[in-house]
């Protein structure tokens, strides 16, 4: 793919796993403002070559949003739940895309929600003094400025008990588990634990974290990569991933 060349950020298009779910796409964000992206397009989720001066990115299940440089919000892609209605979100710095829901930081620290709400994961107007967000399939993530974690959505699978969690820097959200990144390079879980996605125990010396469907993903300061999870596509077949850190 010639056109994937001086790319600064990449978004997935991931969904729950089920036997009625899949089709994904990959999006690329280009140091100039443009968009690329590859993959089913079956909602037209991949039509984004018209978008410019974007400065963020984030994919959902068939479809796709970007945040541009005067912190409006713009998206391609399936309609029906109402997740791509963000034309009239303003001063938006961060984005995050559930499966049938997407989430907006602004720059106040408040967040914006648009889509599927039947758990309550849309439940996030009065949140405040956030700087980060992250989206699963029924539950949203907010990370607070002074370190804690904030949740909305479904609590059947445990991903929103996050509560007691302290001094963390980032956070990462899987269909139905939440991941934190604290401050001294620890990895925190909660959620469901069927294919041993939180397994986390004596991870330590970690520098950012990501989360699939099934599976987490923890990149160490001396740019190892480690993986555990389900593993059924070879997600966790990251054993020879080296270097992909620099300070």
């Amino acid at each position: 793919m010639a056109e994937w060349a001086g790319v600064v950020a990449l978004a997935a298009g991931n969904v729950h796993a089920a036997r009625n779910t899949g089709r994904s796409h990959t999006v690329g964000l280009l140091g100039d403002g443009t968009v690329v992206a590859t993959g089913w397009n079956g909602d037209g989720q991949c039509e984004v070559t018209a978008w410019a001066g974007i400065r963020a990115i984030a994919a959902g299940w068939r479809r796709t949003v970007g945040v541009r440089s005067d912190g409006r919000a713009v998206a391609a892609g399936r309609t029906h739940e109402g997740a791509c209605a963000v034309d009239d979100w303003r001063d938006i710095v961060g984005i995050a895309c559930g499966d049938w829901h997407s989430v907006g930081v602004r720059a106040d620290g408040t967040v914006v929600a648009v889509g599927l709400d039947r758990r309550g994961q849309c439940a996030v107007d009065a949140w405040t003094g956030v700087c980060a967000v992250a989206a699963g399939s029924l539950h949203t993530l907010g990370l607070t400025s002074d370190g804690r974690v904030i949740a909305s959505g479904d609590t059947g699978s445990g991903a929103c008990a996050v509560e007691p969690w302290r001094d963390v820097v980032a956070v990462a959200a899987g269909s139905y588990h939440s991941v934190g990144l604290t401050s001294d390079g620890r990895v925190i879980a909660v959620g469901e634990n069927s294919s041993g996605q939180c397994a986390l125990a004596g991870w330590e010396g970690f520098v950012a974290v990501a989360a699939g469907a099934r599976h987490t993903l923890g990149l160490r300061g001396d740019g190892a990569v480690l993986a555990t999870g389900d593993n059924a596509h070879g997600q966790r077949d990251v054993g020879g991933w080296m270097g992909l850190w620099r300070e």
